[in-house]
């Protein structure tokens, strides 16, 4: 891979700067947001906003469910609906299981799709520890075998490629194909160091201070963030917004949810164990054109042996909703293929 590729690729969305001082700038327009807000709201009281009437969870299509299982020690929420053979979905930040809504319908006519989300966001628990990608992907396997299951397809998203890896890292005999969506493997290089040193959210979502600066202020910190990795404006519908700020907004949602960036040092550790066996099963790198596609490919190569690709036109991290018929269509191409 050519380094400057990946470099102009997160050079154009942040200049690496100091997490603490992104921190602060980051607090600063969220409070002076809220207080826009305040201000406008002395003036007129509009009427009540989606976000704000959005108290209970999303529902999925009428053929899905929700359900809660414990499972390695936490109770982990998940939609389930389909039939045959199972194809488990891993959300990442930002988002929760709700991200995959667009795709349940088509992707249900083929599979038996669970949608879990993460321990720490949504109406998954919310401990105070085991947010290691190895641990959550363990929270995963033990839910796939409660319900029943001996073998999947896989595929993860930002946060939840990471722990979609560490899973088939571990349990490879039980996953049948894998795609890895729009992110990178902590400590696997060339591509982290040059990565993590341009994300500055990287560093400021693990700064234990993160949480209790977020608090109160999800709508403002999500609404803010999103745009710094997306390309396509506005990509998420009134109802997903919503959906996505409620799951965060939960009594230590982004807390929690923030943990899983501040054990990277320990994901990037038992990456350099897992890559030294490289997954066997096929595997699809699926990258948005503006974010990870420059370099996903070729990073999942270090990583496992049978490595296909799908460029995301037009899109930046946001892929599913960014440009939702392509991901639609390359996934089930690509899990339907013989």
């Amino acid at each position: 891979m050519k380094t400057n590729v990946v470099n102009n690729t997160f050079l154009n969305i942040k200049n690496a700067v100091q997490c603490m001082a992104f921190g602060l700038l980051l607090l600063t327009l969220i409070s002076c947001n809220k207080k826009a807000e305040e201000n406008a709201a002395t003036e007129a009281k509009p009427a009540q906003t989606v976000e704000a009437a959005e108290t209970a969870p999303a529902n999925p299509p009428s053929n899905f469910k929700h359900a809660t299982a414990m499972v390695n020690g936490v109770n982990i929420h998940y939609v389930i609906g389909g039939k045959g053979d199972p194809l488990v979905l891993v959300h990442g930040f930002g988002q929760n299981w709700y991200m995959w809504n667009r795709l349940l319908p088509e992707l249900s006519k083929h599979f038996t799709v669970i949608a879990p989300d993460l321990r720490g966001v949504g109406e998954s628990d919310k401990p105070e520890t085991g947010y290691d990608k190895k641990n959550m992907a363990k929270d995963i396997h033990e839910l796939v075998k409660k319900l029943g299951y001996n073998n999947i397809n896989l595929a993860g998203h930002d946060i939840g490629l990471m722990v979609a890896y560490a899973y088939a890292a571990q349990y490879g005999s039980e996953v049948k194909k894998i795609a890895l969506m729009d992110a990178l493997l902590p400590g696997v290089e060339p591509v982290w160091s040059q990565v993590s040193a341009s994300a500055w959210w990287f560093g400021f979502f693990g700064w234990p201070a993160s949480g209790d600066i977020v608090s109160g202020k999800e709508k403002e910190f999500l609404t803010n963030f999103w745009p710094v990795v997306g390309h396509v404006k506005e990509p998420f519908t009134a109802e997903e917004t919503a959906e996505f700020i409620r799951a965060y907004s939960v009594k230590d949602g982004a807390k929690s949810s923030f943990k899983w960036f501040a054990n990277f040092p320990q994901d990037g550790k038992d990456n350099l164990v897992f890559m030294k066996t490289k997954l066997k099963m096929p595997l699809l790198a699926m990258g948005g054109e503006y974010f990870a596609a420059a370099f996903l490919k070729d990073h999942s190569k270090l990583v496992a042996e049978n490595v296909s690709e799908s460029k995301i036109a037009g899109a930046g991290h946001w892929i599913v909703q960014e440009n939702t018929a392509q991901v639609q269509k390359d996934l089930l191409a690509f899990f339907l293929a013989k």
